[in-house]
């Protein structure tokens, strides 16, 4: 059975490579803010511990990935509860919030990439990821995908692949 890939290879308008997930949750965009700045809410789906210091030039602190060292980012941009984006290991995460009625929220990730042949690799990742987040917002405990076979799904879909994946030879 072929892999549900739910991101989305593109290019900005600035010609950097790209990775995009859109979800709908059923909560209002107060909630999908803390799903996305709070570091013990990010701590059930986001890859790292991370602690963002949410303000423009603030600093956001990740540790506890067994596939990176610890490290810091920057925060690019706040607009609390809409918006947040920051750097982590070279790439730049965005994260869009758009309240849709009271009670449902759109929520785009993009991964900027710092490299193209980031893609698949990163796209199988997130996929993981925002599928704990999936199961967080619906109060259910997280399955998930298997990384190996998105990743294999993302580049037989064409996606830029070759990049080392961390935590492997």
């Amino acid at each position: 059975m072929a892999a549900d890939l739910t991101g989305t290879y593109l290019t900005l308008d600035d010609g950097r490579p790209a990775v995009r997930f859109s979800r709908t949750y059923d909560h209002p965009v107060d909630r999908v803010w803390q799903f996305v700045t709070d570091a013990d809410e990010l701590a059930h789906w986001f890859p790292s511990r991370a602690e963002i210091e949410l303000r423009p030039g603030g600093t956001v602190t990740f540790s506890g990935d067994p596939h990176m060292e610890d490290s810091t980012g920057r925060v690019i941009a706040v607009d609390e509860p809409r918006h947040v984006s920051f750097e982590w290991g070279g790439d730049e995460l965005r994260f869009d919030l758009e309240p849709l009625d009271e009670k449902r929220t759109r929520f785009t990730l993009t991964n900027v990439l710092s490299a193209a042949d980031t893609a698949a690799r990163n796209g199988a990742g997130w996929d993981v990821c925002l599928a704990r987040l999936d199961a967080r917002a619906r109060d259910e405990h997280p399955g998930g995908p298997d990384w190996e076979g998105l990743y294999q799904a993302y580049v037989d879909a064409g996606i830029p692949s070759g990049a080392a994946v961390p935590g492997t030879h």
